[in-house]
């Protein structure tokens, strides 16, 4: 009998451990207490400051353990263009207008009556939706804004929608295209009253957000974005604590899974585009989210990425309840190689001692 009474006190001990772990910042972040950062406060930490001074050109960087800053470079709150951050942004706002059925995966490219400079051939028009935002439309016309591989796409043509992955801003493009299209919304408008509002971010500006490309070479424009350090650190830990912030489901659970559910697998983006053979990590893909698969460390089992150019990351560690946010100011013309950035969100993991 007393087995039996003790379990209801013993659920609720366990609950209330678990709440107690988690955190979130209010108008500014709170820092760990030196109890709570001691497994982050080590000579691998002072190492990776030292990394971060003389083998980078990053501006702002935050590691966050359950909700709490553990480690701060640079300048967090300098607002700058995140690159294709932009898209995992816009993944994350793709989701409620999926779910009540406003935008409806499985139409196609010749169903929402797209088309683009030069045309679109027949195979490209039966791109679904779903295939755009997985990177694997199969269609390669050229971007009217840079950012994408498709120096490694395939002959036009030669490829059915669905059935090959390829980095290319055709893609990311069109998806915002389609976005606003289908719900009647601007995306910045939308990040605003979705995402940067609930989350109380302290650097958005909208006045900022401004889209870009050249609608000669393509009609679909980008939706660059600019954010602050610290506030990309706020996108990361909402995904890390599935979609909810404090007491409120800003973005549902069931689309977190989807965004992270694999389309494509981290052999078959290997193979397609080889720059990313042997990098450090074996990046998968899912609805413009990277992946990480065939992980030899515990600590980055089922951790994901959002990636820019020149040293833009979100990187999120459910594993070990940790998210690393980290930029480079586009404007100061500096850029880490792609080595830099990986060699970044490892590093930033093994700080953790496992002891």
């Amino acid at each position: 009998m007393k087995y039996f009474k003790c379990i209801p006190f013993c659920l609720i001990l366990l609950l209330v451990g678990v709440l107690q772990a988690q955190d979130f910042p209010d108008r500014v972040w709170h820092d760990a207490s030196d109890e709570e950062a001691k497994p982050w406060h080590n000579a691998k930490a002072q190492a990776f400051y030292r990394y971060l001074v003389d083998s980078t050109k990053i501006t702002g960087l935050m590691i966050v353990h359950k909700g709490k800053v553990v480690f701060e470079f640079g300048d967090v709150s300098e607002v700058s263009y995140i690159a294709s951050c932009r898209k995992s942004v816009l993944s994350m706002l793709y989701g409620e207008y999926v779910e009540n059925g406003t935008i409806k995966l499985n139409k196609t490219v010749a169903d929402l009556g797209l088309d683009d400079v030069g045309g679109l051939l027949p195979i490209e028009r039966t791109a679904t939706v779903e295939d755009i935002i997985s990177a694997r439309s199969g269609v390669y016309h050229k971007e009217g804004y840079p950012g994408g591989m498709q120096e490694y796409a395939p002959e036009r043509g030669s490829v059915k929608p669905g059935s090959y992955w390829l980095y290319s801003n055709w893609d990311f493009n069109v998806a915002g295209y389609i976005f606003e299209q289908e719900t009647g919304k601007n995306i910045y408008d939308e990040v605003e009253v979705k995402l940067a509002n609930p989350l109380g971010m302290q650097d958005w500006d909208r006045s900022l957000q401004h889209k870009q490309g050249d609608t000669t070479i393509s009609r679909y424009l980008a939706y660059p974005m600019w954010f602050s350090t610290r506030d990309m650190a706020r996108l990361g830990l909402l995904m890390l604590n599935k979609g909810k912030w404090k007491d409120q489901q800003v973005i549902s659970a069931d689309w977190v899974d989807e965004m992270l559910k694999q389309r494509t697998t981290y052999e078959e983006l290997n193979h397609n585009v080889p720059v990313f053979r042997d990098s450090g990590v074996n990046y998968g893909y899912g609805y413009m989210w990277w992946l990480w698969e065939a992980v030899s460390d515990p600590r980055y089992e089922g951790a994901y990425s959002a990636k820019g150019a020149m040293g833009q990351n979100i990187t999120v560690y459910p594993a070990i309840e940790t998210v690393l946010a980290y930029k480079t100011k586009a404007a100061y013309r500096r850029s880490n190689s792609s080595d830099v950035r990986i060699k970044v969100t490892l590093k930033a993991a093994e700080i953790l001692d496992r002891q």
